[in-house]
């Protein structure tokens, strides 16, 4: 189990709390795809992804030094 994946957010793939780089990063996408997918998102769910943010803001950590 040493070798499992972890999610955390981003400390170099950031905008705001690196949230979209830390998911690019853990599934092998492009930190801009994710960003697009989240703007997308917010107007297609009413804002739904905007809480989906927040709350991963709050639970993910950040990436340790």
């Amino acid at each position: 189990m040493e070798n499992m994946k972890r999610l955390y957010r981003s400390r170099t793939e950031r905008q705001i709390a690196g949230v979209c780089g830390g998911l690019a990063e853990y599934l092998n996408f492009d930190p801009t795809i994710m960003r697009l997918i989240f703007v997308l998102g917010f107007f297609l769910t009413g804002s739904a992804t905007f809480w989906l943010y927040i709350v991963l803001w709050l639970i993910v950590p950040e990436n340790p030094l």
